[in-house]
């Protein structure tokens, strides 16, 4: 199996190999902190941090960086609309957005570099582009040079004449040699905050906002580094620029691999803090507050359903979809544990050491299905890491595995063997599902207010149910259990009694 990428650079998938074999570097834009993260800030996280885990599973090193935007004109003006402090309030969001990726399972960022604390590496990077004569200065403000670079566009095919040009007003836009360069540092203005102004040779000001990236990747991951992500709205100026700064200054090929994913869209239109009309929902769509209305692994799960370079859909529907799809699983591994047990989120036992034990026709047959459904999903991992797919095979594995159980009818037998062969089934299906960062820890069972008494409710009314339909009254048992699942509460009945669970 041989991992392909599909590269921006070149929209082609290409066979991905290493700048330095065994390892890899990534590099992922981060938040601007000027307002709260919405639920489009945690896809590209989620999926880098996927990326990283599959990198890990077949045995790369691998570095991450995310950088923080926290020097931006955003952030002054929405500082001084607060009256606060500008790193301050960086500061604050900055911390919720850590602690939302927390949730959400991204665990695996190497290094968080803030701009504001490498803003010398950031002057070092312009020195070298004015001396290279790729850049200029005018009045204080420093802008990098399209027409010195031949290769501008080539991420994009776009003209340096579509450049943003960025200016602030019409006296430096007429002083700029070319209307596509774009400014490297900004002069400050009279009545700036201290915190925005920083001293450089040209004069006080701050970056822009392209060559705090260029920067701070090359800082962690050396002039060539494998792969440099961000969503699709990145792709110009910001990443075309990037690439014109770092490869101007060193002569070097900046990034290999450029993937960048899809955008969010809330029934069907994109989420833009930016957009005026999106203004009502946005809160509601802010990480923080979506977190404590929904468990956040069914977030994750809503993500990783869809190919990464495809929309991400955000809907009430897609939301109870993806409730509905990781469902399955939890309900498979409650059965397993009930089966074997065994905690099934602490897979001890997988199929491979199955191969040599005595088993009936039935274990012989689902040991075969899962070895290759297990190729499966790797395959798809090792295509543009292909987590659709991915998720698409662990629904094969877990059909499989039901199967399995009413087949050798395990819930009411007690033999060792098929009994090991059902841990084994868990355990590969959780190892799998750990690549994608799913199935990690058992979830939470829990109501609104987590009383510690809502149990012991909830088994009372179970029990009542259990009575009236012992007397006949149907009606009553009925009615308990469509309350109860108003309120989150799923109940089954087996043989055994009925059990119940909190979706």
């Amino acid at each position: 199996m041989t991992l392909r990428v599909y590269n921006t650079l070149t929209s082609e998938k290409e066979l991905f190999e290493s700048v330095r074999p065994g390892e890899v570097g990534v590099y992922l834009c981060g938040p601007t902190v000027y307002k709260p993260s919405h639920i489009g800030h945690a896809v590209g996280p989620v999926i880098f941090d996927v990326i990283k885990r599959y990198l890990m599973f077949k045995n790369f090193k691998v570095t991450w960086v995310v950088n923080v935007t926290d020097v931006e004109d955003k952030l002054i003006a929405e500082a001084e609309a607060q009256g606060r402090d500008m790193l301050e309030l960086a500061r604050d969001l900055e911390r919720q957005y850590v602690d939302a990726m927390g949730a959400l399972g991204v665990r695996n960022i190497d290094y968080m570099p803030r701009a504001s604390e490498h803003i010398q590496e950031i002057i070092d990077h312009i020195n070298d582009l004015i001396e290279r004569d790729h850049a200029y200065v005018v009045e204080g403000d420093v802008y990098f040079d399209v027409s010195k670079d031949e290769d501008y566009g080539k991420l994009t095919n776009r003209r340096p004449d579509d450049q943003e040009s960025g200016t602030r007003d019409g006296l430096v836009k007429a002083a700029k040699r070319n209307p596509g360069d774009f400014a490297l540092w900004k002069a400050a203005k009279p009545n700036e905050p201290a915190t925005a102004k920083y001293k450089a040779p040209w004069g006080v000001g701050r970056p822009g906002w392209h060559i705090e990236c260029s920067a701070m990747a090359m800082k962690y991951l050396g002039q060539t580094f494998d792969i440099h992500g961000g969503g699709m709205d990145l792709k110009f100026p910001h990443h075309e620029n990037e690439i014109a700064q770092a490869e101007s200054a060193t002569g070097q090929v900046f990034a290999r691999y450029w993937m960048h994913h899809g955008l969010t869209r809330f029934n069907t239109k994109k989420i833009s803090k930016s957009d005026a009309e999106m203004a009502k929902v946005m809160e509601s769509l802010q990480i923080t507050n979506l977190l404590n209305r929904h468990d956040p692994e069914v977030l994750r799960f809503l993500i990783l359903q869809s190919h990464y370079r495809s929309p991400i859909e955000f809907s009430d529907e897609v939301l109870k979809a993806a409730k509905t799809g990781l469902g399955t699983f939890r309900r498979l591994l409650e059965r397993v544990e009930r089966v074997t047990n065994a905690d099934p989120y602490k897979p001890e036992l997988q199929i491979e050491r199955m191969r040599d034990a005595e088993l009936d026709p039935r274990g012989r047959d689902l040991l075969d299905e899962l070895m290759h459904l297990r190729v499966r999903f790797l395959e798809e991992m090792d295509d543009d890491f292909n987590t659709a797919g991915a998720i698409a095979v662990l629904f094969e594995i877990a059909n499989a595995m039901n199967k399995y159980i009413d087949s050798a009818k395990l819930e009411t037998h007690s033999e060792e063997t098929p009994r090991n062969m059902l841990r084994a089934a868990g355990g590969t299906l959780v190892s799998l599902g750990n690549v994608l960062g799913l199935f990690e820890r058992r979830p939470a069972a829990k109501l609104a207010g987590d009383d510690s008494k809502l149990p012991q409710l909830v088994d009372l009314l179970v029990e009542v149910r259990k009575l009236s339909r012992e007397a006949k009254q149907y009606a009553i048992g009925d009615h308990i259990r469509d309350e109860l699942t108003k309120l989150g509460v799923t109940l089954e009945d087996g043989k055994d009694g009925t059990r119940w669970r909190i979706e």
